[in-house]
């Protein structure tokens, strides 16, 4: 099924158990689908389009509720976190830090890649490899610790 088909399903359960915080964050799933698909361009928008889509949400979701938390503001965060939970129910499985160093070990191997002149090259190897399965900031802490190393 399409995301676009899994998400129409999820807000039908939502609206029916009468949960707020899933509607909220479905709805703005939904929302930011129908934004890119009419956004004027010509190209498809493809499965990898749609990850990319959530894990932007979710990347917002997390951002709002840290700044909340710097700021004392609990009350504010939980929301915020409770939608990301949500959202990150649609996006693939996260692979785990050991698994994607694994993963960028290889990617480093295989193209003689060292010091921190080759992150870029190495970089877009890897989110190209790992699109979906692992959040950019993992990657980067795990590739320049490799190539520091």
């Amino acid at each position: 099924m399409s995301l676009q088909t899994n998400i129409t399903a999820a807000l039908k359960e939502a609206m029916k158990a009468k949960d707020q915080v899933a509607l909220e964050s479905l709805r703005a799933i939904k929302s930011e689908l129908l934004l890119a698909q009419t956004s004027g361009s010509d190209t498809a928008f493809t499965e990898a389009d749609e990850i990319k889509l959530l894990q932007k949400l979710v990347k917002q979701r997390k951002d709002a509720a840290a700044i909340f938390i710097e700021q004392n503001r609990t009350d504010l965060a939980e929301p915020e976190l409770a939608q990301a939970a949500i959202i990150e129910q649609f996006l693939p499985a996260q692979l785990s830090e050991s698994e994607v160093e694994a993963v960028v070990k290889s990617i480093i191997a295989e193209g003689n890649f060292s010091g921190m002149a080759a992150m870029g090259q190495v970089m877009g190897l890897a989110n190209a490899k790992l699109a979906g399965s692992a959040d950019g900031k993992t990657i980067s802490t795990i590739v320049k610790k490799l190539l520091t190393a």
